[in-house]
């Protein structure tokens, strides 16, 4: 019995062994080995399209593998579709979360596992078992509330619930911290190592190499749709993981120069917004953006920011307040203070959420990329449309902007995260606008994509346009911005130049204490 235990703990959890994927002519998927050891967190990295995904999604029976195997507890199992991996006690938990908003909790967990044709004693035995659940892991959610009410915090915790109650001994978490604030992500951290501790082997597939750093054990590189590393945490860094990544060496860090302000291009005076119910999300903001800066807004998600970015946006009106472009008030012109009047003055806007605002997920990358800006004279004929146009200007900013794959008539929906922000930014990057706003540039983008998209606002901030970058990542507030504002419960609470800014004293004012107190 003894040498029995041995084994099964010396046995991988998960393997997958020389797997192959082909959409059409793309092989996704190249001889990918891999092997994730029982009791631990191993990170999957790699930049989007590298295959990471996929062969997660090959795992959890989403796709179908062309050639190669997979293994659990050591003995291949046949995984056709996610019914297989559940019962094979695999549960993967996605980047957009597969819940109901209608539904509470206890009845998204129970949906499709309900264990009889009523309700009722399903129910009180998944409340029992969903409570133990929550005491052993510090999974702390309302089982009664309704999903689509709770912060994305708890919608997450809620995918592991489900994943936990139906039996997982292996969680695959799909870039977990993409949607989440600082303080959601290290609440996340916490639970996963409860859950390693009680001996579920957790996976991890990111691009942020700073999570990887802090909370995993293993970690598998892949570029290009193959296995190019597998290492332990603690004997390699950031720099070599990037450089392994993208295969090159890779800046981690932003380089510019000073910046030289010029004239005001955007200003808000005693800017009051409200949402649908009335309730004041911004609170009497004021504040200037000017030529040759890019201004960041801190603050944790919730705290007015992205009601102020689609106001500046002509998406949400004003409830009270001033906006100013280019020293012209605008905010009673009906056809200036709107998304198109905003356009055509020379604003973009690069939405935090591409999915829903940014892209039409059912349209291909190339009408996708004119979204917006479908009236232009560039490809608009007497009567129609030159869409031979269209997929000229597309092709040649997927290339500009390293969109991969670089295929203007792929649905815009089958694109990584990555490269879905790519598209959004090349469309309003490449008008040439005089002012951008700017949400969430990297969300769910890797480490060379993170790169490029620096590069790309700062070279635009030298060429003297103004940027407002909503963002929550500190990191990127500090390294991209010249002065910082911060925001907490709608009311802008401190101002800094980016010099003199440090993480203590942002995230003081993130929490609401005053510049004057953080200091």
């Amino acid at each position: 019995m003894a040498e029995d235990t041995t084994v099964r703990a010396m046995t991988p959890a998960l393997e997958v062994r020389d797997v192959d994927k082909w959409f059409g002519t793309n092989q996704a998927n190249r001889r990918v080995s891999m092997s994730v050891r029982r009791g631990t967190i191993h990170g999957v990295v790699g930049e989007n399209g590298a295959g990471k995904s996929t062969i997660m999604s090959i795992v959890y029976g989403y796709l179908r593998a062309d050639d190669g195997m997979v293994l659990v507890n050591g003995e291949p199992v046949s995984i056709r579709s996610p019914r297989d991996a559940i019962a094979a006690g695999i549960g993967m938990v996605h980047q957009h979360f597969m819940l109901v908003d209608t539904f509470t909790v206890i009845e998204n967990v129970l949906l499709g596992a309900e264990g009889g044709p009523t309700l009722g004693p399903g129910m009180a035995r998944a409340r029992e078992a969903l409570e133990r659940i929550q005491r052993d892991y510090g999974l702390e959610v309302d089982l009664d509330a309704v999903v689509g009410e709770l912060p994305v915090g708890s919608q997450q915790r809620v995918e592991i619930l489900k994943a936990l109650f139906r039996g997982a001994d292996i969680l695959i978490l799909d870039e977990p911290t993409g949607v989440l604030t600082p303080q959601e992500a290290d609440h996340l951290f916490r639970i996963l190592r409860a859950l390693r501790e009680q001996g579920k082997t957790v996976v991890i597939i990111t691009h942020k190499l700073r999570e990887i750093m802090d909370l995993t054990d293993w970690v598998t590189v892949m570029r290009r749709g193959e296995v190019v590393a597998h290492l332990r945490t603690p004997e390699t860094s950031r720099e070599r993981l990037a450089e392994l990544m993208v295969g090159r060496k890779v800046l981690l860090r932003v380089e510019k120069q000073p910046a030289r302000p010029g004239e005001v291009l955007l200003e808000a005076r005693d800017l009051t917004v409200v949402d649908a119910h009335g309730v004041p999300r911004v609170k009497g903001v004021g504040f200037q953006v000017r030529a040759g800066e890019i201004v960041g807004i801190a603050g944790v998600s919730g705290n007015g920011q992205s009601e102020l970015l689609e106001t500046l946006a002509g998406i949400r009106p004003p409830a009270s307040g001033t906006v100013l472009l280019k020293g012209r008030d605008i905010t009673r012109d009906r056809e200036a203070f709107t998304a198109r009047g905003l356009r055509r003055a020379g604003v973009a806007h690069v939405p935090e959420d591409r999915q829903k605002v940014g892209l039409v997920t059912a349209f291909t990358a190339s009408e996708c990329s004119i979204l917006g800006y479908h009236d232009a004279p560039d490809y608009n004929g007497a009567v129609l449309m030159d869409l031979r146009a269209v997929e000229a200007r597309c092709a040649r900013e997927m290339k500009d902007y390293d969109v991969r794959p670089p295929i203007p008539q792929l649905r815009s929906g089958n694109f990584s995260g990555g490269n879905q922000q790519k598209l959004v930014l090349a469309r309003e990057i490449e008008r040439n606008p005089d002012v951008l706003l700017v949400g969430q540039p990297t969300r769910g983008v890797d480490i060379g994509a993170i790169e490029f998209i620096h590069r790309r606002l700062v070279a635009m901030r030298d060429a003297g346009k103004a940027i407002l970058l909503v963002s929550v990542e500190l990191d990127e507030i500090m390294s991209l911005s010249d002065r910082i504002l911060v925001m907490f419960d709608g009311h802008l609470v401190g101002e800094m130049p980016a010099g003199q800014a440090n993480e203590r004293q942002l995230g003081l004012m993130m929490a609401g204490v005053t510049a004057e107190a953080a200091d």
